[in-house]
């Protein structure tokens, strides 16, 4: 006898009938098994695709509603009262003091340039005016400082919002199955 690792013809093995019959009958096992296991998985895929189905209408139905009547029963009253309180202190607060400042830098920018310039500086009596550039570096200043104080009214309005109130928060309660 040869190698029984070689390529050769000596390496085929004579099955008895008996024993190729229990082969095609395991064959025939396996298949009619996959053939089985291929529509289970087709009705596993109808069933979860029904129940993404039902969970969509429920979330529709059910949670969204609630969802909403607390948002606007909790949430909105806290959120426009911040924004109410943040408008409130940029329109009765921080403009004034801007102006204020505003008016201050403007004013002692105008004798600055009239000294660089050797003229005398205007004034509200009437003195000489001198034509001086618009500077850019004025309104870009006014623009950071009304941003600024734009952002920090809406930091306000977030902290109002988030902070703890118990009302707001969700319990952890864990999930039952809805009555059907």
């Amino acid at each position: 006898m040869g190698n029984p690792y070689s390529n050769g013809q000596e390496n085929i093995v004579s099955l008895s009938r008996k024993r190729k019959k229990q082969l095609r009958r395991l064959q025939k096992d396996a298949t009619q098994l996959w053939e089985s296991q291929q529509v289970l998985v087709g009705h596993a895929a109808d069933v979860a695709r029904e129940a993404s189905h039902q969970l969509g209408n429920l979330g529709r139905e059910q949670v969204l509603p609630v969802v909403q009547d607390t948002y606007h029963r909790r949430v909105a009253p806290v959120v426009d009262r911040g924004v109410r309180i943040g408008k409130h202190v940029v329109d009765d607060k921080v403009v004034p003091i801007v102006g204020g400042v505003v008016g201050s830098a403007l004013t002692a920018w105008d004798v600055a340039n009239a000294k660089r310039l050797g003229v005398k500086a205007p004034s509200p009596r009437g003195n000489v005016l001198v034509k001086q550039k618009k500077s850019r570096g004025i309104g870009s200043i006014i623009a950071i400082v009304l941003g600024v104080a734009a952002a920090a009214g809406v930091l306000y309005a977030a902290w109002q919002t988030l902070r703890a109130d118990d009302e707001l928060w969700v319990a952890d309660d864990p999930l039952s199955a809805p009555d059907a």
